[in-house]
């Protein structure tokens, strides 16, 4: 695979809807040639204190940040029709396909592929400890030293799509 979208979604609480932020790294002809990070104000707006736990994004944070159609139109122009990546597809898949009906948005139907399943492909159980993204990434030669920033999640996505998809 050499021309795809990696992206990555951080929730704000249990609902998918609640993106508060959004990683798009995008490679073409198998190099990166462009990235974009956007905090998001989630529906519903509101953090647990785990998902702060995991990512460190709070209330604050996102207050005044742009909702998700208005950081999408960023973001729409960049991807175009590319397919997405993600690691572990089923959740960033659900997040999006939940925003945009949450917004009552039209899902371009984007064709999503996941390298949480090509890694349990590649490497043989018992390879690796784990199949979790930074486990994956080192594996991959990429050091994920900023995991749960989405666009340090999508990067490593993007590196791991490179190997083995």
């Amino acid at each position: 695979m050499k021309d795809f979208a990696a992206i990555d979604f951080e929730t704000a609480n249990g609902s998918r809807t609640s993106v508060c932020s959004v990683g798009v790294v995008i490679v073409e002809n198998g190099e990166i040639t462009d990235s974009y990070y956007h905090l998001i104000r989630p529906i519903p707006n509101f953090y647990t204190m785990w998902t702060t736990a995991v990512h460190g994004l709070v209330y604050a944070d996102t207050a005044d940040a742009p909702t998700f159609p208005e950081v999408w139109a960023e973001i729409a122009p960049k991807i175009r029709y590319l397919p997405l990546v993600a690691h572990n597809k089923a959740f960033d898949e659900n997040c999006l396909k939940a925003v945009f009906s949450a917004y009552g948005m039209e899902y371009p139907d984007y064709p999503f592929y996941c390298t949480l399943i090509g890694a349990r492909r590649t490497f043989a159980r018992g390879t690796l400890p784990n199949y979790q993204l930074q486990t994956v990434a080192k594996a991959c030669g990429y050091d994920l030293t900023q995991h749960h920033n989405a666009l340090a999640d999508a990067e490593a996505c993007a590196a791991i799509a490179l190997k083995i998809l």
